[in-house]
């Protein structure tokens, strides 16, 4: 299989690369002022973290395994904080880099503890899942959760490189890596038609690791992401397009106490985005037809039940609000994203019914 290489510009650019067999590339992206590299890795990928720390052991670098906890568990202020005394222990330096690898929440703390020791240093991003492929490694957001919400402390700090390697795909579990098709398929909608017709071809195939359009897919959305977080790297107007689905999701993931997966609660996310905006006479029944369609032909679910006040009162905090207006990111059709500011309670519940089993 041979690589891709996606440039992300911006201030700082940078290459994701993808294919197989990519750590090799792995030294150049931390560069020769580095002499101690510190690896934090989600402490149930040590088979992965390994070759990692191989590749820069045998280039000369001093090697510091950090582990933290698998899943949303890292993305705590806890852990960050051991980081921060693990770092100093070892003598990390502001030429030092931080290598990240493991699924979404591995990178996300990663990134930022490499943001907040000394004010930043260098990270490299190796994402061993398919939603930190194409979603959390790319585009420079980083950050930990509190109780109150998500992703709500963290900073803007984009990586030197990111490396995904595809093979790291085929260990993942079912229900993960479908998971992190809802990222892909999210990507199809707000930019990319290609990657709709892809997975409507082969919704088997694109369930799979080993499907035939895998890179594909995988570098696709890539490039959304990429060219969306290059015209705006802080989220200051376009890049808000890529948390299509996300508010209602956020709120799913903190009324499950983040035992939710993220791809499972923002595939719901989205055909409530698309429900609101046919309701307000945006968007044509046909393509909220879609978005059931193709997400249910992978696996991924497309209804939800719980409390609604509760979902709703979750919705308030979001990064997309401004004061107490809501802001959802809406479809006017495919790849034809706009903004819906402060709709009214009844359109909020109404779409909420569309959605309820």
């Amino acid at each position: 299989m041979t690589q891709a290489r996606v440039r992300v510009g911006g201030a700082d650019p940078y290459d994701v690369v993808i294919g197989t067999g990519v750590l090799g590339e792995l030294p150049g992206m931390v560069g020769d002022r580095a002499r101690t590299v510190a690896v934090v890795h989600a402490e149930g990928l040590p088979e992965i973290a390994r070759p990692v720390c191989g590749a820069l052991e045998r280039a000369g670098y001093t090697v510091h395994a950090l582990p933290v906890p698998d899943g949303e568990a890292a993305k705590e202020a806890g852990v960050l904080a051991g980081l921060w005394s693990s770092f100093a222990r070892s003598g990390m330096t502001r030429t030092d880099v931080v290598v990240g690898v493991g699924g979404g929440a591995t990178t996300d703390l990663a990134g930022f503890a490499a943001a907040s020791w000394l004010r930043g240093v260098r990270v490299v991003l190796v994402p061993t899942t398919l939603l930190g492929m194409v979603d959390a490694a790319v585009g420079g957001k980083t950050g930990i959760n509190v109780p109150e919400g998500k992703n709500l402390v963290g900073a803007f700090h984009p990586p030197a490189g990111v490396l995904c390697d595809l093979a790291t795909l085929m260990t993942m579990p079912r229900e993960d890596y479908i998971s992190g098709l809802a990222e892909i398929i999210k990507a199809g909608f707000i930019a990319d038609p290609k990657i709709l017709e892809l997975v409507e071809a082969d919704p088997a195939g694109a369930a799979s690791p080993e499907g035939p359009h895998t890179r594909e897919l995988v570098e696709r959305a890539v490039r959304v992401k990429a060219d969306v977080v290059s015209a705006d790297l802080r989220e200051s107007g376009l890049r808000e397009i890529l948390n299509y689905g996300h508010t209602l999701a956020h709120a799913i993931e903190k009324a499950e106490d983040y035992r939710f997966r993220h791809g499972h609660a923002v595939a719901i996310g989205m055909v409530y985005a698309a429900e609101m905006a046919r309701l307000a006479g945006r968007l044509p029944s046909g393509a909220v037809r879609r978005h059931r369609d193709v997400l249910a032909s992978v696996g991924l679910p497309v209804s939800y039940a719980a409390d609604w006040p509760g979902l709703r009162a979750a919705m308030t905090i979001d990064k997309k609000s401004r004061g107490a207006t809501l802001r959802f990111v809406v479809l006017d059709g495919i790849a034809e994203p706009g903004r819906l500011e402060g709709p009214d309670e009844e359109l909020l519940a109404a779409a909420y019914r569309e959605i309820a089993p």
